[in-house]
């Protein structure tokens, strides 16, 4: 646990952010690790595949995740007024909303995972794969959730370092399982799948018993559960915005995936794996934001807003300094990364071109993810939800189709 309500603000933000950032890379390296081994060792369809299945689960998980924000921001906010009765009633209810949308969301993503994926015009020798990964992968939603919600959880009470161990053990564990199952055992993407949801599980399921052993304020017991209706609500009213906000996005990715599927093949492998490359770029940005969210949280619950005004500007200088640098590294070495995840010339002159445009708005993408972390942590989740709407929805989707 973590008082982040003294101290220099960008000093404390940044040693909060590193934790969270090293977290974050290796959490990528799960569907990092699944988009090298499934391109060198099984194929581009099915690299394609697993590119063109994030969007359908990330509209399932969404609109959880983004509520899963509002009891995050609730628990700084009470652990900042040192209110520790009101941070474990949040906890406990936190848990019960998390298990039943665990349920919901893997039921719903067996369910719908063909016809959706139909309807965005993904090529059909593509679809096979993918219908074999997302069944497998929505399996494990349950562990997701609840990794996600322990994470949130302590974040939200200043420690972002226990997390970050998990996750290192976590993807040690996926990579030595993808390379067994699809190599070894000629699994496929099958492999790929299963390797994931073992890891998954087995992070949330130790991290449990560690957490329960060490930490005081946190016990999660499954038989000791007190749902409180009043904490629901408010953590609806700050995380539903945030929950909008990702379905929405999710969506709007998933009508870019039905444009990108139209060009064949070939795009929607370098769309897959110029993607995840993004990701990494824009990863420090996003975890520098969350942390500003945790800070922003902690220091209005104890009546400090001008420390508030002093994390914004630290955390937008970080910001820029690494938008910046990382439009240099995609624009000397686009084609270089893209060789990592496939050998398909095509595929890697197209993703070398996705990479080179994307960077160079980098620096307004980074801004905006440290803006809205700020007013996320102050509980005002509007705005974000309605800039997400209208640069989406009025300008990419639209300018993408033309």
């Amino acid at each position: 646990m973590k008082d982040l309500t003294t101290g220099n603000e960008g000093k404390i933000i940044l040693r909060f952010a590193l934790p969270m950032l090293a977290g974050n890379v290796f959490q990528q390296l799960y569907n990092v690790v699944d988009s090298i081994v499934i391109g060198h060792f099984v194929g581009k369809e099915a690299l394609a595949a697993v590119g063109a299945s994030f969007p359908f689960v990330f509209i399932l998980v969404a609109m959880v995740i983004g509520i899963g924000m509002g009891f995050s921001i609730v628990i700084s906010q009470y652990f900042g007024a040192k209110q520790l009765n009101k941070v474990k009633a949040t906890m406990d209810t936190m848990w019960i909303f998390l298990f039943w949308s665990g349920l919901v969301t893997t039921v719903l993503g067996i369910l719908l995972s063909r016809p959706i994926l139909r309807l965005t015009g993904l090529p059909e020798e593509v679809m096979p794969y993918a219908i074999t990964y997302l069944h497998i992968y929505m399996g494990g939603n349950l562990f997701f959730f609840g990794f996600n919600g322990m994470t949130s959880l302590l974040r939200g009470i200043g420690d972002s370092t226990t997390p970050l161990w998990f996750l290192i053990i976590s993807t040690v564990v996926n990579i030595g399982l993808d390379l067994l199952f699809v190599i070894v055992f000629h699994w496929g993407i099958a492999g790929v799948a299963i390797a994931t949801v073992i890891a998954q599980a087995g992070a949330f399921v130790t991290m449990v018993w560690w957490i329960n052993r060490t930490h005081k304020l946190i016990n999660l017991s499954f038989r000791k559960f007190d749902y409180d209706k009043a904490i629901m609500r408010r953590s609806l009213q700050i995380g539903l915005p945030s929950g909008v906000q990702h379905t929405v996005f999710s969506l709007g990715m998933l009508a870019i995936y039905g444009i990108v599927n139209r060009f064949g093949t070939d795009t929607v492998a370098a769309y897959s794996a110029a993607g995840r490359i993004d990701s990494f770029a824009t990863m420090p940005a996003m975890n520098l934001s969350a942390a500003l969210s945790s800070f922003t949280g902690q220091n209005i619950g104890a009546g400090r807003t001008d420390r508030v005004r002093n994390g914004l500007r630290a955390t937008l200088k970080m910001s820029a300094i690494i938008a910046i640098a990382g439009t240099i590294v995609f624009w000397l070495f686009g084609h270089s990364l893209m060789k990592i995840f496939t050998p398909d010339p095509a595929v890697i002159s197209k993703g070398a071109d996705y990479l080179r445009i994307v960077a160079s708005f980098y620096i307004l993408l980074t801004t905006m993810f440290t803006i809205n972390g700020m007013l996320r942590g102050a509980g005002d989740t509007l705005i974000p939800m309605f800039v997400t709407l209208l640069s989406l929805w009025i300008i990419r989707v639209p300018l993408s189709y033309w």
